[in-house]
């Protein structure tokens, strides 16, 4: 069977989505997938980030992950994104990376793919199911088949429940949330097999 290529595609601000991405890179591996593990560009300006000392901290320490380029998503079968939900929407920075893929989108280049997302919010009830909505819309446009969690483990009815896509409150990364987002990264790889067999 193809050993199927994963991007774990991610932007964050103060390291949760950095967190969900490197745990859905390591079940995806473990799952049998080549991985790409790549942040998103920041584009806010360095003097807005410098007077926030989370949000500097966080950024030096991703230092050593390759920004996400077009070339990482033309080289996948199968796409794990992950990023804060702004206002019911995806952040601006990960929505200024999907712009640059017009290209490819338009060549046919992200068609029949695996597509699947992640989100965060700071509060429960924060836009986290219309930012996953949103991201898959997007995928739509691509001609990415998406893959949801859905139900179909029972680690979904233990976690918050959110049947589109890992989601969470920003704070502490359980083990609970580390199982969710594996069972959904492992379930990219397996359907992403199917796919390309």
């Amino acid at each position: 069977m193809a050993q199927p290529k994963i991007t774990v595609l991610f932007y964050t601000t103060y390291g949760m989505n950095h967190t969900i991405a490197q745990t859905a890179a390591e079940a995806a591996e473990a799952a049998g997938a080549q991985v790409r593990l790549r942040r998103v560009r920041e584009t806010v300006p360095q003097e807005i980030i410098d007077g926030q000392e989370g949000w500097k901290t966080q950024l030096e320490k991703m230092q050593d992950i390759p920004e996400a380029a077009p070339e990482d998503m033309e080289w996948a079968d199968g796409y794990f994104v992950t990023a804060p939900t702004r206002y019911g929407v995806v952040a601006s920075q990960l929505r200024a990376f999907i712009d640059t893929l017009g290209p490819l989108w338009q060549a046919g280049k992200l068609a029949n793919t695996t597509f699947t997302a992640a989100t965060t919010a700071n509060t429960s009830h924060g836009g986290q199911e219309t930012t996953l909505q949103s991201l898959y819309v997007t995928a739509m446009h691509w001609g990415s088949i998406i893959v949801a969690p859905g139900y179909a483990d029972p680690v979904k009815f233990e976690d918050n429940g959110n049947p589109y896509g890992f989601s969470m409150k920003a704070g502490d990364f359980t083990d609970l949330d580390r199982r969710s987002v594996s069972y959904q990264a492992t379930r990219l790889v397996e359907m992403t097999k199917k796919l390309i067999a």
